[in-house]
């Protein structure tokens, strides 16, 4: 099953502006899938079409298999099941403190005062940010407001999370956090998707990969599948995982035998060498 699909979906700004064309995007339910792309390819607005915030031109969105509609109480039920944090917290950020920030949302759905107390209390434990409530959003480092951004969408506890760049202007440390929280809520059976132009996360996490440029999917398939494509991935303007860029340069220049797909990962190339050394 699918909890999220785009059917030939496309989209002008108002100003005639082509930014989606003819859009095919499946998130089957449980996984993680990883729309990669460069800035400006379409990836924010594709997101943007996934709860109803912007409605195709053309083309159809259906999520859990049953098309969208954007009448004011249909949209609120989509919203409570696909929650989006967006690329800069400082967007979704906006209440005086982070318990103001992350309690919106579950007040906005109706809920009494002790369910909304045990939420936010629930979703700032799992993102690490407890003990916070009472700071301002805007005195927080870059990853503690994407922590408090997502640990918002959490205490509505959807079954879906889209997160657009969700490691963008992270330090390591501050990413891997993020990418942890992510994997752990996967492990649990939330669907996610994220779009990066982070290559080098995508073969960790992603079961699936969508590459779109100029506001079009250009390669789909599981990560060996998608960056086997080498010739699509620079065509795009995005490079090789730095483990199968070595792997290609061992390759082209040392002669050593590592065939497509390379390996994208440590523990990959690891074994790859390994075999070429028993050889």
């Amino acid at each position: 099953m699918n909890v999220i699909e785009t059917k030939d979906v496309s989209y002008q700004y108002p100003d005639g502006t082509s930014a989606l064309e003819n859009v095919n995007f499946r998130a089957p339910k449980g996984k993680i899938v990883a729309l990669l792309g460069p800035n400006g390819a379409g990836k924010s607005t594709l997101f943007l079409h996934f709860n109803g915030i912007l409605q195709p031109s053309a083309g159809k969105i259906l999520v859990d298999d049953q098309p969208l509609s954007y009448d004011k109480k249909a949209l609120m039920r989509i919203r409570q099941k696909v929650g989006i944090v967006f690329q800069n917290p400082d967007d979704q950020l906006f209440a005086p403190t982070v318990l103001e920030d992350v309690a919106f949302g579950p007040f906005n759905m109706g809920l009494n005062q002790d369910e909304v107390e045990k939420r936010v209390k629930e979703a700032l434990t799992r993102v690490g940010m407890e003990g916070y409530e009472k700071k301002p959003p805007h005195h927080l480092s870059g990853g503690q407001k994407k922590r408090v951004a997502i640990a918002g969408i959490l205490a509505m506890r959807p079954e879906i999370m889209v997160l657009d760049e969700p490691t963008s202007g992270l330090d390591p440390k501050g990413a891997s956090q993020i990418l942890r929280i992510l994997y752990q809520l996967n492990q649990e059976g939330m669907s996610i998707v994220i779009s990066t132009h982070d290559v080098d996360l995508v073969p960790l996490y992603a079961s699936q990969v969508y590459i779109i440029s100029d506001g079009r999917i250009i390669k789909e398939g599981n990560p060996p599948e998608v960056f086997g494509d080498v010739k699509t991935i620079r065509g795009a303007n995005l490079r090789l995982p730095r483990i199968a860029h070595l792997m290609e340069i061992l390759q082209k220049e040392d002669d050593l035998p590592f065939e497509k797909p390379y390996p994208l990962t440590i523990g990959e190339a690891r074994k790859k060498i390994l075999e070429q050394l028993e050889d």
